[in-house]
């Protein structure tokens, strides 16, 4: 296997009123190079931590998180995140461009192709008339489009999801699914996305971890998974997102 990522053993703790809370209880997986990994579980089951110890930003408790990058990255990290709420990681008072170009210059060592610009705004489906735009000016789907191609241009390896698809309706959902899905061919980059969107996660992923209280309880190919779940909580989820739970499911799932 030509993995990029190996999580071996991670938990992670916090002290809360003098106690101890584990928020990541022994967490182990492979991830291989170009594929798409779904993260799915309740709020509070520990994924969006684990995005955020895989990107950097966080450090484990205990545990050892190792990467396999075809390259050597100087200036900027070859694991970039998405946030969830990309308006407030946008300036809202610089130009568009001038943010991208810095991007650009971050992680191309101020040697530019002429023409990646336009590669990137192509890709995420930005007009060039945005370009002068200021960041307040840019709706919702423009702020994430732009937070999409800054990240673009720095070339990541991994690029990490976070809920990219909450507040959106259908076809806005549609829209970047498919958009991701073309990222990922286009640009050679892997993919983890968390999500609660089963829905979606079955169409872009090839394999689904699913959390539950800190742990990881199913980790399976998406086809297996979702056609043959094995652990009572990713039948819950599936039985949740079908709205066809009984009330002894109710009060089996889930348990705080």
């Amino acid at each position: 296997m030509n993995y990029i990522l190996k999580v071996e053993n991670i938990f992670y703790s916090v002290l809360q009123k003098n106690e101890e809370k584990v928020i990541l209880n022994n967490i182990s997986f492979e991830l291989e190079k170009n594929s798409v990994l779904g993260i799915s579980g309740e709020s509070g089951s520990g994924k969006t931590t684990l995005a955020k110890i895989l990107a950097g930003i966080l450090k484990p408790t205990s545990g050892k998180v190792s990467y396999y990058f075809s390259r050597d990255f100087n200036k900027v990290s070859p694991v970039q995140i998405l946030f969830q709420n990309t308006g407030e990681i946008i300036n809202p008072i610089r130009e568009v461009g001038e943010m991208l170009n810095e991007s650009l210059r971050l992680g191309n060592k101020n040697n530019i192709e002429p023409t990646y610009l336009d590669t990137i705004l192509d890709a995420v489906k930005l007009s060039k008339s945005l370009l002068q735009r200021r960041g307040y000016e840019l709706s919702g789907g423009e702020q994430q489009r732009t937070a999409l191609a800054r990240i673009l241009a720095v070339k990541p390896e991994l690029l990490i999801l976070d809920e990219p698809f909450s507040a959106q309706d259908y076809e806005s959902q549609e829209n970047f699914l498919n958009l991701f899905l073309d990222l990922k061919r286009n640009f050679n980059i892997t993919l983890i996305c968390v999500a609660h969107n089963l829905r979606l996660l079955r169409k872009l992923t090839e394999e689904v971890i699913i959390m539950y209280n800190g742990e990881i309880v199913e980790k399976n190919s998406s086809s297996k998974l979702f056609a043959n779940p094995r652990h009572p909580y990713t039948k819950f989820l599936l039985k949740a997102e079908k709205y066809d739970l009984k009330y002894e499911d109710i009060i089996t799932f889930p348990k705080g």
